[in-house]
């Protein structure tokens, strides 16, 4: 069981994710948008959506530091042990709390408005569902873990696993030590990375990067008194 969890449901999930926005992007690649629902309600939009993207950003941002970077790398630049969990711990928690608090403003956006609510996919269902479940099991395992209840320590085991799956050989003994709640965060988070093609979460690729770098729009204002003197023209005759 540990070989499969471990051992290769890693390599399926992002398979899944990158075979998925291939297809996506060249068979449905107008689909690929948030299908907003801004125009139904956006009061509670305003609150809700910054709040969780801004708290995700800071979750992938902490998610990238603490699974990529040896605490060997940390140590040489003079960052304790204590010090880097106490920054983790809280910066992660603000982060998270946000992120979750936005995504429950949204759910509760979503089948609360009657209009959003008509406006829901089926594949929506279940991706609320996997999203809310990896990040509050994710707050559970920070709770647990600095509050004493868990001694364990992530940076010498899930990290080093993390680490071992883009060489190909994955470590997978060392997830069967880490605690539960670590291990269902990480299933549910694989399962969101394998759902993302497959759902509006697939919007995440789908940046305009292009506007950065397109070319000026000139607006030029006409002469008022060319517009004084010039006769007012039928909707059908063709503009000059």
């Amino acid at each position: 069981m540990d070989l499969l969890l471990w051992g290769v449901m890693p390599y399926v999930a992002v398979t899944l994710l990158i075979a998925g926005l291939v297809w996506r992007a060249r068979y449905d690649r107008f689909g690929l948008t948030t299908h907003s629902s801004q125009l139904q309600e956006s009061r509670l939009l305003r609150i809700g959506s910054p709040l969780f993207h801004f708290g995700m950003v800071f979750v992938v941002l902490g998610h990238v530091v603490g699974l990529v970077v040896p605490d060997g790398w940390t140590d040489a630049v003079g960052v304790s042990d204590h010090a880097y969990h106490l920054m983790a711990v809280s910066t992660g928690a603000v982060a998270g709390v946000a992120a979750a608090l936005g995504i429950g403003i949204l759910v509760y956006r979503r089948f609360t408005v009657p209009a959003v609510r008509k406006a829901t996919l089926r594949s929506d269902h279940l991706m609320y569902t996997v999203l809310l479940g990896a990040m509050l099991l994710g707050l559970l395992a920070t709770v647990l873990n600095s509050s004493g209840a868990v001694d364990y320590n992530y940076r010498e085991g899930i990290s080093v696993w993390f680490r071992s799956l883009f060489t190909l050989q994955p470590d997978y003994e060392l997830m069967g030590a880490a605690p539960l709640a670590f291990k269902l965060h990480i299933v549910f988070g694989f399962a969101l990375f394998a759902l993302i093609p497959f759902s509006r979460l697939a919007h995440v690729v789908s940046a305009p990067f292009k506007y950065v770098f397109r070319p000026y729009v000139v607006y030029r204002a006409r002469d008022p008194r060319e517009l004084a003197n010039r006769r007012p023209k039928r909707g059908w005759e063709r503009a000059s």
